[in-house]
């Protein structure tokens, strides 16, 4: 089992929720309203006056044959709509109860 954490814009929400929907990741936790700041280049995700935009997180635990048409569909989102950022991190998952 693998965890995939994805940030993203806000604004996406909509594209990403039905890419977990369509693959079949059915248990999620998502936190909304999240402040957050790319590593490299992209503008900061503040929700003030000046960065008005916000991001979205979720946390989704899936088998490990999942994970790859997971990724390649948020790639294929985050190249159509590189200016909102979005990113995926992939964690082994070594005990469930």
């Amino acid at each position: 089992m693998k965890a995939i954490f994805i940030s993203y814009n806000k604004a996406l929400s909509e594209r990403v929720m039905e890419t977990l929907d369509r693959l079949h990741a059915r248990g999620f936790t998502r936190w909304e309203d999240i402040q957050g700041r790319g590593s490299f280049d992209g503008e900061p995700h503040y929700g003030n006056h000046a960065w008005p935009s916000v991001n979205v997180a979720v946390l989704t635990i899936v088998a490990d044959n999942k994970v790859k048409p997971i990724l390649d569909e948020l790639r294929y989102i985050d190249h159509q709509a590189p200016q909102h950022g979005l990113r995926a991190f992939v964690w082994d998952i070594t005990e469930k109860m």
